[in-house]
């Protein structure tokens, strides 16, 4: 209750502080309450550098009057409701040409039983789609571009991009047949073509290619201009539309009762020679042999393609009767309560037409011979009691059905150049008029039906159409499958009549018919689909629409962690699991690389720990910083999660960090930190080219930055320090991390020198020499101990041996130092080189064997004998005794160091890698420091070093 009182209070608050605002402030908080949802790519920085002096918040450039940039769209009125803004626009758009000038060639061909199949499966598939068109629209507020809003708004932005091109092209080209079979109406009345089916009318018009061609433009351009005064003048005449065609089809209905059987002569120019050919059909009225004859199919010739149809090519033509479901979707720029109108109207409009279609087909099938059917694709008009009525009909369905293509595609091309999709080309058609209306997306569209009606013929398009059509469907069941199988919480629209079976069968039903219409058309579109995709994927910014494949990554790998349960691990399947601690990545980006590349597939979290305390802060300091660290994790190219904390000292985020990082089976069990030295560390930002602000200005400066651009990435991260900086770590408290993460089970390894690492490679590939990575699998600072196959030694194998298997390091050569006494004449070192060899082969580890004498050094080293006295029975101290660091300070000298140094050196010097044996650190704080300075000495000018101390049994000799 007091949450709720606080809420209520601040909404007051602010309620009554915006009344008293100007206008211009009113409208910043509402663009920062509102934005959220609705707004376009982000193509700006939410962390910039160089901020808005004046505070504005504006788009720098100038804008044009009119033109809608993608920050402020264009406020375009909403003024239609569900009767005019859906219903009308579906209804007529859903008849179009089908209704008068194809309903005969459907029922002719196919036959009445076919036909009522056809019917059924377009209605279902289209019932389907509705239903998740209805979910999706009722599910929050849906701006101008209708289908394409929806879908990319529930599927992001590569998927929503390329199916609303695919779906303004399906516009595009319904809109040419359309366009076509409205010209071939008024040839067939006017037309000088002396094998016209019809004896009266005034036949002025000259018919030919070329003639159809300047006919569709000259009707095309009618269309244009009634678009570009806007929409609202065309859906108030869409019901004066409606009104005509409806008195059309009851004259159609009503003309069986009137009229009785009459004989009709057709005659086409065809055949041999262009010869003219007669037939002689009838009109019976409602008649049981008629309805008996056309029960079954008759494919035959098409008069107007010259090619035998069949049940794939009848079933394209008539399913363009059924692909207007969208116009008032398309519409939702202009609708007043679009999440209301749409599923009403559309649902409205798919039941009224189906009964339409349903009875029409009986009719004709019960009154009308076959070979009357197929020949004459303006029937309507002889049986008809007063034939103007039908001719009117034809007109007005044709006409507005392009009108409606039109103007939904413009819409859907307006919202596609808002959303920058497609960079420049489309940025012109985002301008409007004063009205909101989209003119040049409207004169784009205008330009590629002019190219569409070059076509000629209406039934030589209708399956490309029906095939785009097709896919934008299976796009928007997708769209609906995809927020249902995501289990998001936010999904719940209010219309509730629909679940996944149906968005599967819908997508199952969209793709079985697009390749039983034309299997090429269709394999074309999905590789165009799939071709759009990659390109939005490489070229868009970033969007703030959400994605849904995140939520169905998020709801897939849930269930698979719970799958992966810690209780079934074996040592087979182990690879490294990785938490590397970093302080500041500009001069540790060449470790992060490293340790990418060793993961071998494993976990791999960069862990950073910022000091302070939650209870003098304001605020988290933690969570404004993670876009930053993602950011530099993609600019590096790493595959690895980032995990940030803040605690009182460096040691305790690094325990609270190995303690709760990754979840179930995917947590960390090896910890590497970068080595504990006085060395003054490189810039890496310096000298990588991708930080570099000329060559990302080159590349575009795109992509997807989320927020955070380079210079303020740069900016966030601070100069690496110097000689003068102080240490926020301490040399016992390092000591610790490492001692901590030993205690907790997991490996530990230190990096050192890996600033080198990025020449020694390119030295490498430039003098053409072989690449090593040299493995050192002995304790050096514990000569005594000289055992190879403990469970550290054979860690240490493992790790080169993953590094090798890596596709920069697949080529090097690994090479493995045997340290030996060989001067004590004692020849069981070649019984331990036998052995190794022998571990090698079971391991299947490629590496070569170096013999390394070292007794010079050997006889520097005092600790041996000390311990041995000091340990009852003089036998070998254990892994147990804390490596000698327990009890006393073991005896190694300086000139013990320098001799191991100079041994790893001496045979290590050309090594792109060195992985050394990092012994136990002591028991306690007193000797942290001389522990840092023995492994400073043996590591001492080495070049890239990795010393580990692995806990964790990881080799398997089994199958």
């Amino acid at each position: 209750m007091c949450y709720l009182y606080i809420c209520s209070s601040f909404t007051s608050a602010v309620s009554i502080l915006a009344h008293k605002l100007p206008l211009k402030i009113k409208t910043k908080i509402y663009d920062l309450g509102m934005s959220n949802e609705h707004s376009p790519l982000l193509t700006y920085g939410l962390f910039s550098v160089v901020g808005d002096p004046s505070g504005s918040g504006s788009v720098s450039g100038q804008q044009g009057v009119g033109t809608a940039t993608p920050g402020n769209p264009p406020s375009s009125p909403r003024s239609l409701n569900t009767f005019f803004g859906v219903i009308v626009p579906t209804v007529l758009s859903m008849f179009s040409i089908v209704l008068f000038l194809r309903t005969g060639f459907v029922v002719g061909h196919a036959g009445l039983l076919q036909s009522l199949i056809m019917l059924g499966v377009a209605y279902v598939i289209i019932s389907l789609t509705v239903l998740s068109i209805c979910a999706i629209s009722t599910n929050g507020a849906v701006q101008g571009g209708g289908a394409y809003f929806m879908i990319s708004r529930s599927l992001g932005p590569e998927f929503g991009g390329s199916i609303g091109l695919m779906f303004y092209l399906a516009n595009v080209c319904a809109c040419g047949v359309y366009i076509l079979g409205l010209v071939e109406a008024i040839l067939d009345i006017f037309g000088q073509d002396p094998g016209s089916s019809v004896s009266e009318g005034v036949r002025v018009l000259p018919q030919g290619y070329w003639y159809g061609v300047l006919y569709s433009s000259v009707v095309l351009l009618v269309c244009l201009l009634v678009c570009l005064v806007g929409a609202q003048i065309y859906s108030r005449a869409s019901f004066l539309i409606l009104l005509v065609v409806t008195v059309s089809l009851l004259s159609i209905y009503i003309s069986p009762l009137a009229l009785g059987p009459r004989d009709f002569t057709i005659s086409h120019q065809g055949g041999i020679a262009n010869s003219t050919i007669v037939y002689n059909t009838s009109y019976t009225g409602f008649n049981r042999t008629t309805l008996r004859n056309n029960l079954g199919p008759g494919y035959s010739l098409d008069y107007s393609t010259n090619s035998v149809m069949t049940f794939a090519t009848v079933f394209a033509v008539m399913f363009n009767g059924c692909t207007g479901i969208m116009a008032g979707a398309n519409m939702s720029g202009e609708l007043k309560n679009p999440s209301v109108s749409i599923p009403k109207g559309t649902i409205i409009a798919v039941v009224y037409t189906f009964f339409v279609y349903l009875f029409l087909f009986l009719l004709v099938s019960s009154t009308c011979e076959r070979v009357l059917l197929i020949q004459d694709y303006g029937f309507f008009r002889r049986i008809n009691v007063w034939p103007p009525f039908v001719i009117i009909g034809v007109y007005c369905t044709s006409l507005s059905a392009a009108m409606s293509s039109l103007i939904g595609a413009s819409r859907i091309l307006h919202a596609l150049s808002l959303d920058q999709l497609f960079g420049r080309p489309l940025a012109p058609a985002t301008i409007t008029s004063s009205s909101g209306n989209p003119w040049v997306s409207v004169l784009y569209t205008w330009a590629l039906v002019q190219c569409v009606v070059f076509a000629g013929q209406l039934n030589s398009i209708t399956s490309l159409v029906t095939v785009f059509y097709l896919l934008a469907y299976a796009a928007v069941d997708l769209a609906c499958l995809a927020l249902e199988w995501a289990s998001a919480p936010n999904f719940r629209p209010t219309f509730q009549f629909f679940s996944w079976h149906s968005c599967l069968l819908g997508i199952m039903g969209c793709v079985v018919m697009m390749f039983v219409i034309n299997p090429v058309y269709s394999s074309a579109s999905i590789a165009l689909l799939l071709l759009l995709l990659l390109f939005i994927h490489y070229r868009a910014p970033t969007s703030s629409w959400g994605y849904i494949s995140q939520a169905l990554i998020f709801h897939q790998v849930r269930k698979y962690l719970l799958m992966l349960d810690v209780r079934k691990e074996h040592v087979k399947f182990w690879r490294p699991q990785v938490l590397l601690m970093v302080s500041n990545p500009r001069s540790s980006c060449q470790l992060i690389t490293f340790v990418n590349q060793l993961k071998k597939g494993g976990l791999f979290v960069l862990g950073h720990v910022q000091l302070g305390d939650l209870d003098t802060l304001p605020s988290d300091p933690i969570q404004p910083q993670y876009n930053f660290w993602l950011s530099l994790v993609d600019k590096l190219g790493v595959k690895a999660f980032v995990d940030l904390t803040l605690s009182s000292s460096v040691r305790q985020g690094t325990q609270h960090l190995l303690r709760i990082t990754g979840l179930g089976g995917m947590k960390p069990n090896t910890l590497v930190l970068g080595f504990y030295d006085n060395c003054v560390p490189e810039d890496y930002f310096l000298q990588d080219p991708a930080f570099c602000e000329e060559v990302c200005g080159r590349n575009g400066g795109g992509g997807d930055n989320f927020g955070v651009d380079l210079p303020s990435l740069q900016a966030h991260f601070p100069p690496v320090r110097n000689m003068e900086s102080p240490r926020w770590l301490s040399p016992d408290e390092y000591v610790g991390m490492i001692s901590d993460a030993i205690k907790m089970g997991k490996n530990v390894c230190l990096g050192r020198y890996f600033f080198q690492l990025q020449g020694e490679m390119s030295s490498a590939s430039q003098t053409g020499e072989e690449r090593t990575i040299d493995v050192w699998p002995l304790n050096l600072l514990r000569p005594e101990n000289s055992g190879y196959v403990d469970v550290c030694s054979l860690f240490l194998l493992q790790m080169a041996c993953v590094l090798n298997m890596a596709n920069r390091w697949r080529n090097a050569r690994l090479r493995i130092f045997l340290c030996v006494e060989a001067e004590s004449g004692d020849q069981g070192w070649m019984a331990k080189e036998e052995t190794l060899r022998d571990l090698l082969g079971k391991l299947r580890i490629r590496a070569s064997i170096k013999i390394v004498a070292w007794d010079a050094v050997v006889k520097l080293y005092t600790g041996g004998k000390e311990r041995r006295a000091a340990t009852p029975g003089g036998g070998d101290v254990g892994e147990g005794d804390l490596g000698g660091w327990a009890r006393s300070p073991p005896g190694v000298s300086e000139d013990f160091l320098a001799a191991v140094n100079s041994l790893v050196m001496e045979h290590s010097a050309l090594a792109a890698v060195r992985f050394l044996y990092l012994p136990r650190p002591p028991a306690g704080s007193s000797q942290s420091q001389r522990y840092l300075a023995q492994l400073e000495a043996i590591t001492r000018d080495l070049g890239p070093t990795l010393l580990i101390h692995g806990l964790t049994p990881v080799t398997c000799t089994d199958l």
